[in-house]
């Protein structure tokens, strides 16, 4: 039987990393991002892993362009589809709330909040349809601590998480599994989007210590998606060996 999953943000970073090891284990792929050369770039690379890959191009923030693209989708591919990877999300901008920008603040809330929201509400009637399924979320390590000047991005994260919890309760009669995945720090395009292309800044958060890889995350994907039916991994927290919280490293190398 075929198995389906659909990764939001797949163009880099944890999605990437995950579409990647799934096509390693047979699944088939759909993977969605604002970058269609990327998304076109990771096809060419996996199919020859010998899977089906439906690439789906919108921005989780227009509800329109989410329905529609899923709507889109092929009734075999929504019949086999049977795990979502809500992994689309950023942080714009590290600063007192008093100085905040209000594009950077609309950013996060609508892409990391209202478009999980958007992704989920449109995809978890497929997954009640075929009689369950999982739903992984990406939060954070923001999602767990506050740290000075993260205010709107530990709060979006905070709503990942709670939304997590609640979106357990809320399908956990349709056999729906709810993981919330929280990362520490990982090198990935995560902190050249935060310092908007700033490559100094964002090289120096990761100075001194060996952070986490995107393979480190898609692993633990994968491996939550993988347990027995039976088994549902409700929470994660992973951080590198060197982070004790979200502001404690211990930095030995530069």
């Amino acid at each position: 039987m075929k198995k389906t999953v659909l990764i939001t943000g797949a163009t880099a970073g944890f999605g990437e990393a995950t579409a990647r090891i799934f096509a390693d284990n047979g699944w088939d792929l759909v993977l969605t991002g604002r970058r269609m050369d990327r998304l076109e770039s990771v096809k060419k690379e996996l199919q020859s892993k010998g899977v089906d890959i439906v690439l789906l191009n919108f921005d989780v923030r227009n509800e329109n362009e989410v329905n529609q693209a899923v709507q889109s989708l092929s009734e075999e591919v929504k019949n086999n589809l049977s795990i979502l990877i809500n992994n689309a999300g950023l942080a714009v901008g590290r600063g007192p709330i008093d100085s905040g920008e209000t594009d950077d603040w609309d950013r996060m809330i609508d892409t990391n909040v209202k478009g999980l929201l958007y992704v989920t509400r449109a995809i978890s009637p497929i997954l009640k349809k075929n009689g369950g399924g999982h739903i992984v979320n990406i939060a954070s390590i923001a999602g767990k601590e506050v740290y000075a000047g993260g205010n709107v991005y530990c709060a979006t994260k905070h709503a990942v998480d709670a939304l997590s919890r609640a979106i357990r309760i809320d399908l956990v009669h349709d056999n729906i599994k709810v993981t919330n995945i929280a990362p520490g720090a990982a090198e990935t395009e995560f902190s050249l989007v935060r310092f908007k292309g700033d490559e100094q800044t964002a090289k120096n958060v990761y100075d001194g210590y060996d952070p986490l890889m995107a393979e480190d995350i898609a692993d633990a994907v994968y491996y939550a998606c993988s347990r027995p039916k039976h088994v549902c991994i409700n929470d994660l927290v992973i951080m590198p060996s060197a982070q004790a919280s979200s502001t404690i490293f211990h930095k030995t190398h530069s």
